[in-house]
């Protein structure tokens, strides 16, 4: 084993050499300390090696992660040097700031991108600050681009684990991680700040990767949709993201750009992915604004023509609290501008939606095919209903929820409230099990429950305190079809609470 120090142009090397018999091992660590010499240190990279920045230091410029030849899958690492800010496996806070290095676009240009055909980079500890220019991304994995136009083009293997991506406060940004690469990692991350007027801003979107994707335990807010795949279309054909895991994330809207100038629409929207599991991630504040108020988004399109192929399917949203939206979920069967293919297999369980306003909890158009909504608990004042549906949709399922119907309960375009609309629009379509608090039984189909919203109120363990667990020895105990509890359930039928910690 054997230890070299070299210094040259603000750049200090520590390099450990380790051999072994038959192999030639190598891993070094290089401290960068200043911007004209960061580009250097990351082409000169191996497998295993690590680039440290000076805690506090700002880098100015424009950095690309580089190609590497071989088959080495040891990962480059770039992090902010000394004791780590937040312990790994932690969510960032921008408490720490002051700990960490930080990068600066002086442009439109990304601080950070990926050169074709990069692998195995890690990201950590960082600092992003704003781009000079807010109508921009600061970050970009991949290339959203015509230039990336075959799957051989695309980086993959990025982790970005604990880094702190902010706008500026007044001038907001465009997007802080455009991901078009693939077999990428965003986890234990602070992204904030990401509004811009006039503009649809994202925390982070992806349109030309091919997947897999893990974001993961994340603050992640964004003013336009805080995450979103799709809504350009591809320039690899037949793309589709795919195997897309989005779990225990903080998603959400602050409620100081309520009537502000910032463009806001959604909390996540799908427009063309396959395989997502979406799963025990807080989601809140939404409104009406550029569009009109749902949070959650399944809308399939051919964004601009050329992408046919365009599908949302196996779409898996388990165990997450909304809260605080005007409208709860809206799913496009197929784009009603262009070709496509459709949205089908989708599954809502064990969900709480507490708090949706004016708005409906479901709004389906143009045919989505096979959706459930099992075991969900919504809470609502004062709501237009249940669901909207304004065409036939086949195999839907709607069991063991807890709802109050609103005003219009299960509505379909001229056809009648409850079982008319059923057998209409949603035909041979079990809906069984749900507790409705203030239906007329006469409207909907026997095996349900409908209580008062009042006689609901009082089965619930502690509404004040946003606790919606079914007290015990409750009428409705155990009566689900499947012998659950209707609403919301954990792991193992044990009762999920939206007073359960949230992973940080």
């Amino acid at each position: 084993m054997r230890n070299a120090f070299v210094i040259a142009g603000g750049v200090i090397l520590a390099a450990l050499f380790v051999a072994t018999p038959g192999s030639t091992a190598r891993a070094s660590v290089t401290t960068v300390n200043d911007g004209a010499a960061l580009q250097a240190a990351l082409n000169a990279a191996l497998p295993g090696d690590t680039i440290l920045l000076n805690a506090g230091a700002t880098y100015v410029g424009h950095f690309t992660l580089p190609a590497r030849a071989g088959s080495d899958t040891r990962p480059i690492t770039l992090q902010t040097a000394g004791p780590d800010a937040i312990p790994e496996g932690r969510r960032m806070s921008p408490s720490v700031a002051a700990k960490l290095a930080k990068l600066r676009s002086p442009d439109s240009q990304a601080v950070l991108a990926t050169a074709p055909g990069a692998k195995y980079w890690r990201v950590a500890l960082i600092e992003f600050l704003p781009n000079a220019d807010p109508a921009s991304d600061i970050i970009t994995l991949g290339d959203g681009s015509n230039a990336q136009h075959t799957l051989d083009l695309v980086p993959s293997d990025i982790t970005i684990d604990r880094v702190y991506i902010h706008g500026d406060p007044d001038r907001g940004q465009k997007r802080g991680i455009a991901l078009n690469s693939s077999r990428t990692t965003i986890t234990n991350s602070y992204i904030s700040d990401i509004k811009i007027a006039g503009q649809d801003s994202q925390a982070i979107a992806g349109w030309n990767g091919p997947g897999d994707y893990t974001i993961e335990n994340n603050y992640l807010e964004g003013a336009g949709e805080n995450v979103i795949f799709g809504g350009t279309d591809p320039a690899i054909l037949n793309l589709v993201p795919t195997h897309i895991t989005i779990r225990d994330n903080t998603i959400s809207k602050p409620a100081s750009w309520r009537g502000s100038k910032w463009q806001v629409k959604n909390l996540i929207e799908l427009k063309n992915a396959i395989d997502v599991t979406v799963d025990k991630n807080v989601f809140e504040r939404n409104w009406t604004a550029a569009q009109n108020g749902f949070a959650i988004l399944l809308t399939v399109r051919n964004q601009d023509g050329g992408c046919p192929w365009c599908e949302v399917r196996h779409v898996v949203f388990t165990g997450n609290v909304v809260r605080d939206v005007e409208a709860g979920i809206n799913i496009l069967g197929t784009d009603d501008t262009h070709p496509s293919r459709s949205t089908s297999d989708v599954v809502f369980r064990d969900n709480i939606f507490d708090g949706v306003g004016g708005g409906y909890f479901l709004m389906m158009t143009h045919n989505p095919k096979s959706i459930t909504f099992d075991h969900n608990t919504i809470v609502a004042s004062n709501f237009s209903g249940i669901m909207t549906v304004d065409d036939v949709s086949d195999g839907f399922v709607f069991t063991n929820n807890i709802t109050p119907v609103g005003q219009y309960g299960i509505f379909a375009t001229e056809k009648g409230i409850g079982n008319d609309a059923i057998r209409a629009n949603l035909p041979g379509a079990p809906v069984s099990g749900n507790v409705l608090a203030g239906a007329s039984a006469n409207s909907y189909p026997a095996g349900n429950f409908f209580p008062s919203l009042t006689d609901l109120q009082g089965q619930f363990v502690d509404p004040a305190a946003h606790d919606y667990r079914l007290k015990p020895g409750t009428k409705f105990k155990g009566a689900g079809t499947d012998g659950k509890d209707p609403g919301a359930n954990g792991n193992n039928g044990a009762p999920l609470s939206v007073l359960q910690p949230v992973r940080r």
